[in-house]
């Protein structure tokens, strides 16, 4: 693990020297960066099965529970994420230009402005949860669910904005390693802690020995709990090993660090964080609208529409994870002012990632049956909510290129233009169909409508990438 972390640091190093790469150089270092994030990306993923699926064992109303917020904790998720990535793209391109001085310098600033945002952040959704649930037109036997789920979401609003940001300024510097180790443990504590506080006590029959295990019986509200109790050790491994142990960035050596205007930091942060803060607000509205749309359908069709939300993420997840490859990349590429070698990784991480997506999207097409099979034992649930993830598949490729060019843009701090592409594609396309097809072909005409608008958006997305303009920082 330690040779291929000074591999990957010496393969980094040639950016920002200015030397030339080989493309078996090129696919390594991709390779190197992608499969981390990747593996963080992935057990994302899995803890929100592992929710869904323990959530789920209690009936449909408690699945429903967590779906109707779903789309809104999504907003403040993403809020959080574009908050961290307005300062850690400042960072790649200060490592891109060797000026590490001024790299801890943001960081420094980026601390106390990402705490005091989340903050407020969390002040605002405690405000809110109470009343979310009946804001979204969820039937009241879900009501008092949703509303505790979001609660507890929301308090612990800054421990995720500290992770997000700690491990972004990992994966800027080139070390995508310790943020997908948290990944993993986060995930494996989430195991634990659910397991112990979503059911009561219980005697587990081994054989001829029984053996009396201990529970809380918490309901709907661990699944927000558990994740919100691993999402703190998570925080406590990124920070310590961002301010103690990473080259370049750690405390220690902060006393060298020049005084990079405060205010020109936050000026830098506003330019690339409130195009993709307004547009997760304007999509996850979207994605609210959506759920409004489904809610008359029925606790059937929002439990369906939210196991099918989740099981689609194992999908496009890997594409989330080779997006923050190329976010670092493309990075320090252009902090170095290479810009042949900004587009050729862009082009290596863009269509390496619509191929693993469209690999994925079979798998997914083929395995339904299984994948929706262990979040639900409601044969209604169950059978829409594979009709509805088979239609998605289709649209992988085209999905990969929007999240993939998408993470190229952000890395070359480029994010007005996408942030409306994404806004149109969405409002215009997805929006109006699902709103067409769901009166006469239920939740299916949603997610056909879902379909088509992801294939559209990675057209649109290819065809920016083809162009320049993005790369003038």
């Amino acid at each position: 693990m330690e040779n291929k972390a000074k591999n990957t640091d010496g393969l980094l190093a040639l950016i920002r020297k200015g030397r030339p790469m080989t493309l078996g150089e090129q696919l390594c270092l991709t390779a190197a960066l992608s499969v981390p994030a990747i593996v963080t990306q992935l057990s994302a993923i899995i803890m929100q099965y592992i929710d869904a699926a323990m959530v789920g064992s209690l009936g449909a109303d408690a699945s429903a529970s967590i779906g109707l917020v779903s789309t809104t904790t999504w907003l403040f998720w993403g809020l959080c994420a574009s908050v961290s990535t307005g300062f850690s793209v400042q960072v790649a391109h200060r490592i891109g230009a060797g000026d590490w001085g001024n790299a801890r310098s943001v960081l420094r600033h980026s601390v106390t402005a990402v705490l005091t945002f989340s903050v407020a952040l969390a002040a605002i959704g405690v405000s809110i949860s109470e009343n979310l649930p009946r804001w979204l037109g969820g039937d009241a036997a879900i009501h008092a669910g949703s509303s505790l789920y979001f609660l507890i979401f929301s308090l612990f609003l800054p421990v995720l904005q500290l992770n997000f940001l700690a491990g972004d300024m990992l994966r800027c510097s080139g070390n995508m390693r310790v943020p997908s180790t948290a990944g993993v443990l986060m995930c494996a504590l989430d195991v634990v802690f659910n397991f112990f506080l979503i059911f009561p006590e219980r005697e587990l029959s081994l054989g001829t020995q029984s053996l009396q295990l201990p529970g809380a019986g918490l309901g709907v509200e661990d699944a927000a709990l558990g994740t919100g109790l691993a999402e703190c050790v998570a925080a406590c491994l990124t920070s310590w090993h961002l301010f103690t142990r990473s080259s370049g960035l750690k405390i220690q050596e902060w006393h060298g660090t020049h005084h990079f205007p405060m205010r020109t930091t936050l000026k830098n942060a506003v330019r690339i964080s409130l195009p993709m803060g307004l547009e997760h607000a304007v999509i996850c509205g979207a994605q609210i609208m959506t759920t409004v749309i489904v809610a008359p359908l029925g606790i059937t069709a929002i439990a369906a529409n939210s196991f099918a939300i989740t099981a689609e993420s194992l999908c496009y997840m890997p594409g989330y994870g080779i997006a923050d490859a190329a976010t670092t990349l493309v990075g320090q590429s252009l902090g170095a002012g290479r810009r042949k070698l900004t587009r050729r990784f862009a082009y290596i991480t863009v269509f390496a990632g619509m191929a693993i997506m469209g690999l994925m999207g079979i798998v997914m097409y083929a395995f339904a049956p299984q994948i929706i099979g262990t979040m639900t034992p409601v044969d209604e649930i169950r059978e829409l909510g594979v009709a509805v993830l088979r239609i998605e598949a289709f649209a992988e490729p085209m999905f990969a290129a929007a999240i993939i060019a998408y993470g190229v843009f952000v890395g070359a701090a480029n994010t007005l233009v996408p942030s409306l592409m994404n806004f149109f594609s969405i409002w215009a396309v997805r929006i109006t169909l699902a709103a067409a097809l769901a009166p006469s072909m239920g939740l299916k005409g949603v997610w056909i409508a879902m379909c088509i608008e992801l294939c559209f958006r990675g057209m649109i997305f290819l065809v920016r990438l083809r162009g320049k303009r993005w790369m003038k920082v």
